[in-house]
């Protein structure tokens, strides 16, 4: 039971990684979740009104039974196997997160001043970021899990562009955004 309780090193988590993307090139199929929203939209017959979603959902069931694994996996976690864990990170960021004004840097799993403090900011914090979120996935035509896993498993150059261009909001938002905002 320890072994489960703990991260897992890179070098068991990368290649059980890998093994999952070979054998979904070897049966023809493309991982990623934000596929599962047009699934779903499909398969409550979203098809009859938009040609975006008209298409045999049928053929991604598999997906979406991977999506709930992946719910059902977190709240396993999170009910029996987390413990309270709280990600490691740099004293050096936990310093200058306290200096914008997140006292549970480094203390909780999440910022408990956005989370737990329903603020009018915070909730058009969450609005805002969740439409930005959707709007790139759709837009960049997947999420970072199927663009940077599956995409560029598959040598395909518009997922090595949309992973640079992740990186580079990730960037934009963390050095000049984020000390905007708080």
């Amino acid at each position: 039971m320890e072994i489960i309780m703990q991260p897992w090193p890179w070098y068991i988590g990368g290649p059980i990684i890998a093994i999952v993307m070979l054998l979904l090139i070897y049966f023809g199929k493309s991982f990623g979740f934000s596929s599962n929203f047009r699934t779903i939209c499909s398969s409550l017959g979203a098809g009859k009104s938009c040609d975006f979603f008209a298409f045999d959902w049928k053929a991604q069931k598999w997906n979406l039974l991977f999506l709930v694994g992946a719910v059902l996996g977190g709240v396993v976690s999170v009910l029996f196997l987390s413990d309270n864990q709280i990600p490691a990170i740099s004293e050096t960021t936990i310093a200058q997160l306290n200096e914008l004004g997140f006292e549970s840097a480094g203390k909780a799993y999440s910022p408990t001043e956005i989370f737990e403090t329903m603020s009018i900011k915070n909730i058009i914090l969450l609005l805002v970021g969740g439409l930005f979120v959707g709007f790139g996935t759709r837009y960049a035509g997947g999420c970072t899990s199927g663009h940077a896993i599956s995409g560029l498993s598959d040598l395909q150059l518009p997922s090595l562009i949309a992973v640079i261009g992740f990186f580079i909001g990730g960037l934009l938002m963390t050095h000049i955004l984020f000390p905007l905002i708080f």
